[in-house]
């Protein structure tokens, strides 16, 4: 946590504890974020919860279905649109899993690990959001902002987190800068695959019964596939 704190320059408030290691996240487990304009460090569930949702049962359930949020379209989405103009954040990550699709020159279905080229944590943009439940029950979740791939990455998927320059973190962060127009420009990035390196890793991130940092062991891969 410490790190976190140090590379995003929180000045404001922080979790007592740290987060157990995870390296392989899924839907409603606790994340880091960053928000506000202190900032401050906080721990929310991941895949963000629409407000309308009634039982705590449909808002579980979910959350799945809201872990990441497309910037084409996030600002016109019922789910995401609110949150998107008052409520951004950072999302740090160490790295993050990707499967290739069959379009790509690599077997389909191969995981690919892809973290920042300087070992730091990457600076993801999201939005996070606070569901109260009908006993009043209060849960914080956040969704990744997604966009199109770029460069190399695009031999992997056609899609990858929105990746926020340190520039820009502080506007991105101030809940008064709701011009939608303003929000939309910062998303976009020259070259953004140049901050990341990918490597193929074991299928044994398909499971998360599997969880330690060797699942970001490169994995050696045959010859590359093409489609003739």
């Amino acid at each position: 946590m410490r790190e976190l704190i140090e590379q995003f320059d929180v000045s404001g408030t922080a979790p007592e504890k740290s987060l157990p290691l995870n390296w392989n996240i899924a839907p409603t487990n606790p994340i880091y974020i960053i928000r506000g304009t202190s900032p401050d460090l906080a721990t929310v569930s991941w895949g963000l919860i629409a407000p309308w949702l009634k039982t705590l049962n449909d808002a579980k359930n979910s959350q799945s279905r809201a872990i990441n949020a497309r910037s084409e379209s996030i600002f016109e989405k019922p789910t995401f649109k609110d949150a998107f103009r008052m409520t951004r954040c950072l999302i740090p990550a160490s790295g993050y899993y990707e499967w290739a699709t069959a379009l790509g020159k690599y077997p389909p279905k191969q995981p690919f690990y892809i973290c920042s080229k300087d070992d730091k944590q990457l600076p993801i943009a999201g939005i996070w959001s606070s569901w109260v439940g009908p006993t009043g029950e209060i849960i914080e979740t956040a969704s990744i902002i997604t966009q199109e791939a770029q460069g190399e990455l695009e031999a992997i998927h056609s899609r990858m987190p929105v990746f926020m320059p340190k520039d820009r973190w502080e506007h991105w962060l101030d809940p008064k800068e709701n011009n939608v127009d303003r929000l939309r420009s910062m998303m976009v990035v020259e070259r953004p695959d140049f901050l990341v390196q990918a490597r193929p890793v074991s299928h044994a991130v398909n499971s998360v019964a599997h969880n330690g940092k060797e699942l970001t062991v490169e994995t050696p891969l045959g010859e590359p596939e093409t489609l003739f």
